[in-house]
């Protein structure tokens, strides 16, 4: 029988993730809760929360179109008291609730607010996961897997039959025909696995703001692709005229200067891919963040070639979203869009990201196609 304060809790859970939702566009924006993320949740700050509820008391105790007076009378101000907001007082405010919420209910929340497609893995090849489960039990086995409970009621039932049980003194020792071993069996498992390769420009014209528009759109990039496969890998690559692989604490905190060279990222990319995730077992996801001013239009020949022949045969899609610098000249977005006149068959997602503001509209570009 369900207990009612499990019923009230059921519904308050219901109205806090309404009040998410409802709030979504705000939280994707700012980028204070995922300093707040743990290993499996996210705490999210909410406006304190009251259930609506009755309060008994005496009509007669006032309020508007109570007391004294006629038709037409100038209602008057009433009186202030410390602590209504219009003076200092010593009350404690209203505070903001903390809630937990699990990445795998962002991700659902995420996705019923952006109209996210499921996303529909490449190929039919899969990855297979040998897991071990638990079948029955047996009398024969490894002492490692010998089931306590199951030893005890065999013990039990034994005693009991042969009229050896004192339920004034109720001791009861397993023997060797009683122990009972949990049995188990190998069971594959087909796993689609993915990868995500991040690739960020940190020349001297992508400043702070920049790298957190970056930083806020990758993680929910991130939670939305680990809600749709088993496994998840995320490969960083920083670039100015170079690029190398770095960690994720790198990757988000880097400062460079210096000039421009796409397609070194896109050259170190490939080779990530070539070395370590063959496309007929993985479902690949490069993301490009730049302002979009690049070394040459020579360079930039060579990216276009990079992706038309390695990058995009081996990817699920291809992801660049042009962050807005008042340094950089915006170029490249557009050589993309004229390369790829047709975007590849959507296999090329692109996006201009002014500010903070469109990181919302950004999100439903890229993660939209649903490849």
């Amino acid at each position: 029988m369900s207990l009612k304060i499990d019923t009230d809790h059921g519904r308050f859970k219901s109205i806090v993730r309404g009040r998410i939702k409802q709030n979504l566009k705000k939280y994707i924006q700012k980028g204070e809760m995922i300093g707040k993320q743990g290993k499996d949740i996210v705490s999210i700050p909410v406006p304190s929360i009251e259930l609506p509820r009755f309060r008994f008391g005496h009509r007669d105790t006032g309020g508007t179109g109570q007391g004294e007076g006629d038709v037409g009378d100038v209602l008057q101000p009433g009186q202030v008291e410390p602590g209504d907001g219009h003076q200092a007082g010593e009350q404690a405010g209203q505070h903001v609730l903390e809630v937990d919420v699990t990445m795998e209910e962002l991700a659902e929340m995420l996705g019923e607010e952006l109209k996210l497609p499921r996303i529909e893995p490449k190929g039919k090849e899969q990855i297979e996961n040998v897991k071990y489960r638990y079948t029955g039990v047996n009398s024969a086995g490894p002492e490692s897997l010998r089931h306590f409970k199951r030893t005890y009621k065999q013990a039990l039932k034994r005693t009991i039959a042969a009229g050896m049980y004192d339920p004034h003194r109720p001791v009861v020792i397993p023997h060797r025909q009683d122990q009972r071993y949990r049995t188990w069996k190998e069971v594959v498992v087909p796993q689609a696995n993915a990868v995500i390769l991040y690739m960020m420009d940190v020349s001297g014209s992508m400043g702070d703001e920049q790298k957190e528009i970056v930083r806020i759109e990758s993680f929910w990039i991130d939670t939305w692709l680990r809600s749709q496969y088993k496994g998840i890998e995320a490969r960083y690559i920083i670039h100015d005229a170079m690029a190398k692989e770095v960690d994720r604490e790198t990757f988000f905190h880097t400062r460079e200067s210096g000039g421009t060279m796409i397609s070194s990222a896109y050259k170190l990319c490939w080779k990530i891919i070539e070395s370590d995730y063959p496309p007929s077992q993985w479902n690949i996801y490069p993301f490009h963040f730049s302002d979009g001013d690049n070394w040459s239009a020579d360079d930039t020949g060579q990216c276009i070639a990079i992706l038309r022949d390695k990058v995009l045969p081996a990817s699920n899609m291809f992801c660049y979203g042009q962050v807005e610098s008042p340094y950089g000249s915006g170029q490249f977005i557009k050589d993309l869009r004229e390369s790829f006149p047709d975007r590849a068959h959507g296999q090329v997602v692109t996006s201009e990201i002014k500010d903070k503001e469109a990181i919302y509209a950004s999100i439903r570009d890229f993660l939209g196609a649903g490849h």
